[in-house]
């Protein structure tokens, strides 16, 4: 796929192929518009100390992620974000970049989170969003389960964190097909 438009949803597409989603885009996500390899870019954002100072004093107070003389003594060499506040990054992305315009109806849970690389301050993360199955339900005709991997990576294009996880989404309505 090239630059352009993704005709599968009508969509921008960017020259890897990832369709580019968010708010200004107009379209209404579906479970009928997800389908397996699958690439959403999420936007990107840039982390600062005074976040992950926030973050980690009220969820994660660790040295390495409160205290910069700590953190530098520590096998990190400086201050890090808290994996979980990565996390929290990455689903804020998710939701402004996607959910927010989907019909989603919640998720079950994760079926995993692995932290790659230590984010710091000044790190300009990016996020990427890879569908990786979908199943419409048997018993719910309304709605599907999409499994996705969300990656983020830095602005060295090194991956950070991965994230594997399912959504329920509601079908198409009839009267929009």
């Amino acid at each position: 796929m090239t630059a352009g438009s993704d005709g599968a949803t009508g969509l921008p597409a960017d020259a890897r192929g990832a369709v580019q989603a968010g708010a200004g885009t107009g379209k209404r996500w579906y479970f009928d518009d997800f389908h397996p390899g699958q690439q959403i870019d999420l936007g990107e954002r840039t982390v600062t100390e005074a976040e992950i100072l926030a973050f980690a004093h009220a969820f994660d107070p660790q040295s390495f992620h409160i205290d910069a003389g700590a953190a530098q003594a520590s096998p990190y060499g400086g201050l890090i974000a808290s994996g979980w506040h990565t996390c929290s990054m990455m689903m804020r992305m998710v939701v402004d970049g996607l959910l927010n315009a989907a019909d989603g109806m919640g998720s079950p849970g994760l079926d995993g989170v692995r932290w790659l690389q230590p984010v710091r301050a000044g790190d300009t993360l990016r996020v990427r969003y890879l569908t990786r199955q979908v199943k419409a339900s048997g018993s719910k005709p309304d709605r599907g389960v999409v499994w996705s991997t969300w990656t983020a990576t830095n602005q060295h294009g090194v991956p950070v964190c991965t994230v594997d996880g399912i959504g329920l989404y509601g079908r198409r309505p009839a009267k929009e097909t």
